[in-house]
């Protein structure tokens, strides 16, 4: 597929009054395809927003190559700055000028067509509101009318730092179809926020950074998959057979269940935890040859939350 960005070896550092050195990106690699929607997660300091901000010519790297829409940037940055819609951090409006005000002076010191601003205002939900005073909006209508700002030049490359941030549950479903529409239009997006559970639902790829580097990238289900340890959830109809459980898989284990890797089962509660094994269905049969039966058979799966968690640690603190 065709990078609509790209960033290699990109290193920023900063120099404190006192001659210390802050590592912000230390070799941070990145790479969006076209046609997706891409999330850009990190912890607070993880150099995320001095990434962005390096990317759109805001700060200047200390070294790296950076590639958007095919173009080497910040060489030309100018070229590809029509394709390009972004927001990074929280943008600033004149709160006496209405939205509609707001987005015509941006359309018109942009170049873009005057009809293009209630397009953009019915595509964020401020069509109603477009008359009213942006001090009378709501931190999360702030958020909206920020996206259509970004949205104004018909960008082939969108660029959203935290977009739903204010957004009601309502809102935020609403954002959510608003991004994979784009995206059925030909548009990219990258998508940087903290709400998880959304990057889940909504992106198809995610690269994940913490202390300037890249911890890891790819397409949401392998980057889940491949932190799932491939261990089966065992239950049985009564708790008090788990130890007899145990002992059977255990047992039965060697000389293994053709996975290759050593059989481990894990004890909880109210379910076994099972690794190593290739075929679910030894598990049945081992226990049933014990005669213990399954009520419950299903692989270990961990959602996005716990991933970020588990790469990230501490949160990379000393970036930015």
């Amino acid at each position: 597929m065709t990078a609509v960005l790209e960033i290699s070896g990109l290193r920023k550092t900063y120099r404190s009054r006192r001659g210390g050195v802050r590592h912000a990106l230390d070799g941070f690699d990145m790479r969006v395809e076209a046609g997706q929607v891409h999330g850009f997660l990190g912890p607070n300091g993880s150099g995320k927003t001095t990434t962005l901000r390096t990317l759109l010519g805001l700060v200047a790297a200390n070294d790296g190559r950076m590639q958007v829409l095919g173009r080497s940037v910040p060489e030309h940055l100018p070229e590809v700055t029509r394709r390009v819609g972004a927001i990074v951090e929280s943008p600033q409006f004149f709160p006496h000028f209405t939205a509609r005000d707001t987005l015509s002076l941006l359309a018109q010191a942009g170049g873009v067509a005057p009809q293009r601003v209630p397009a953009v205002l019915e595509l964020v939900g401020l069509a109603d509101r477009a008359g009213d005073r942006v001090r009378t909006y709501s931190l999360g209508m702030r958020q909206r009318l920020a996206v259509a700002s970004a949205l104004l030049k018909e960008p082939e490359l969108l660029i959203l730092d935290e977009p739903a941030n204010g957004l009601d549950p309502a809102g935020i479903r609403e954002m959510r179809t608003l991004m994979r529409d784009l995206v059925a239009s030909g548009t990219t997006v990258v998508l940087s926020s903290h709400i998880l559970g959304e990057i889940q639902l909504i992106c198809d790829s995610v690269t994940i950074i913490a202390r300037g580097r890249r911890v890891t990238a790819g397409p949401v289900a392998e980057v889940l998959a491949a932190h799932s340890g491939g261990g089966l959830r065992v239950r049985l109809p009564a708790a008090t057979d788990l130890p007899a459980a145990e002992a059977a898989i255990t047992a039965a284990a060697p000389p293994g269940a053709g996975s290759g890797a050593p059989v481990t089962v894990a004890r909880h509660p109210d379910h076994l935890l099972v690794y190593g094994v290739a075929a679910p269905e030894w598990v049945t049969r081992t226990l049933a040859a014990a005669d213990l039966y399954v009520s419950e058979l299903a692989p270990v799966t961990v959602d996005l939350e716990s991933v970020f968690l588990e790469l990230t640690g501490d949160g990379g603190a000393g970036a930015v």
